[in-house]
């Protein structure tokens, strides 16, 4: 029999958490094993966020040649929506192949290719290897969420994880959820020729929660895509073909249906009973507040798998925070209680939806002013012809503190991230009035937004 693997810590999954987890664990002089059953390479880079902004690029590309050829046809030699979605797919097979490459050459031997299970508190068993650790960190990532009601229509249903592996674009698409990725999806295959119907159960989409901001964007997006907000949506096979159906009788008739409903945490197999992990009555475990612990067990959770912020910024942090925590379970070494980030969530939609800090609904109406600033008063947004953008900033009413924002603007990812550096940082609006504002640029809508805030501010 094969000696069981003696580790200070297991890691289970070589996602952005657990790679980072295994990173910070040697720093810190500790020994540890990473294992992970799959393809290596993260969910950002092969079904995530790369290759997401590939395709949307793609779908930029195309649309701008559309427009430009005002109904023409396109010259010999120019590239179809085919040839740039396959392109895309280049890029990320490119991306996810140099991101496993890497996790290879960090684990060297370390690297335990297999499915985890634990058969005690910190004992797995790794397609029949044995591990003993002395603390484990759950880092598995999360799946696609496919309803029951969709597995009857077998590889007609695409999710966000085998929608890349399409050789082939089709016709027309049914999308169930609108959400940040649903959005971003429906509008790359729209932009790239496919007729996109979508539904969600949510009034706005992308996860908007600023009425004012969340109409632009509807305003906005429904002339590329069919949008059924606010009410279930429904999907049957009718005959080769899809139809999908609205709550309020309408239907269409489609050629694959694409569920980009969320993700679920991946902890089919783990048995984490036997690590000691209380569960609830759905066999998940009972998560801290952090999402960090469940229980005494020796075990720490990281990254997607606990659904706190399912971002690759945030996983990256957790991986550090796992670490940290594994090491003072190991040898009682102090840690500190990690800082989170203030909150950032960009959809890529050009124009980009942004929300960053605190959210519209979170706000104390009695205690809050919001400035508000539209394109159609400034100058760089009516040369990109974008008099629809929008950003609207939250701050308290009595100091001027930001406390967070919403917008849709074009470029919105950098305007997003100055929000969340100021916010994060406890600036005022008027600091932040005290800075340099270039024009003509859309930094100045920004701008507008802080003076509207600065004039609601009492004293």
């Amino acid at each position: 029999m094969t000696a069981p693997i003696q580790t200070d810590v297991a890691i289970i999954g070589a996602g952005t958490a657990g790679i980072g987890a295994f990173a910070e664990l040697g720093k810190l002089g500790l020994s540890r094993v990473l294992i992970n059953h799959g393809p290596l390479g993260t969910t950002c880079a092969r079904v995530g966020c790369m290759p997401s902004k590939a395709v949307l690029h793609a779908g930029a590309q195309w649309a701008t040649l559309r427009t430009l050829l005002n109904g023409a046809e396109p010259p010999a030699g120019a590239q179809r929506p085919i040839d740039l979605w396959r392109h895309a797919r280049a890029t990320r097979d490119m991306l996810a192949g140099n991101t496993a490459k890497r996790t290879q050459s960090a684990a060297g031997d370390d690297l335990l290719m297999g499915r985890a299970r634990f058969v005690g508190p910190s004992t797995l068993d790794v397609d029949g290897r044995r591990v003993e650790a002395k603390a484990v960190i759950v880092a598995t990532g999360s799946g696609p969420v496919v309803p029951g009601l969709l597995k009857a229509l077998g590889e007609r249903v695409l999710t966000t994880d085998t929608l890349f592996d399409l050789d082939e674009l089709p016709a027309s698409v049914g999308m169930l959820g609108l959400g940040a990725i649903g959005l971003e999806m429906g509008l790359a295959l729209s932009r790239l020729g496919v007729r996109v119907v979508a539904g969600d159960m949510k009034a706005l989409p992308a996860g908007i929660t600023d009425p004012e901001v969340g109409q632009a964007a509807i305003a906005r997006f429904a002339p590329e895509l069919t949008m059924w907000l606010g009410q279930p949506m429904q999907a049957k096979a009718d005959g080769k073909r899809i139809t999908v159906s609205a709550g309020d009788g309408r239907s269409e008739t489609v050629d694959m249906v694409l569920a980009a409903l969320g993700r679920s945490p991946n902890l089919d197999g783990l048995d984490l009973a036997a690590a000691g992990v209380p569960l609830d009555d759905k066999d998940r475990p009972q998560l801290s507040d952090d999402g960090l612990r469940a229980g005494d067990a020796p075990v720490v959770f990281a990254g997607d798998v606990n659904g706190v912020r399912p971002l690759m910024h945030e996983a990256v942090d957790e991986g550090l925070f796992s670490a940290r925590l594994a090491a003072h379970i190991v040898d009682g070494r102090a840690i500190e209680q990690p800082q989170r980030r203030v909150p950032l969530a960009i959809v890529f939609s050009d124009p980009d939806i942004g929300a960053v800090g605190m959210a519209h609904d979170q706000l104390d109406a009695g205690s809050t002013v919001i400035g508000t600033a539209k394109g159609s008063a400034n100058g760089r947004a009516q040369v990109l012809g974008a008099p629809d953008d929008l950003i609207r900033v939250y701050a308290d009413a009595r100091s001027g503190r930001l406390l967070g924002a919403s917008l849709i603007t074009s470029h919105g990812e950098h305007l997003s991230h100055l929000l969340a550096w100021a916010i994060q940082r406890g600036e005022t609006a008027q600091q932040l009035l005290e800075l340099p504002y270039y024009h003509p640029t859309l930094e100045e809508l920004l701008q507008s937004a802080l003076k509207d805030v600065a004039r609601q501010v009492k004293g």
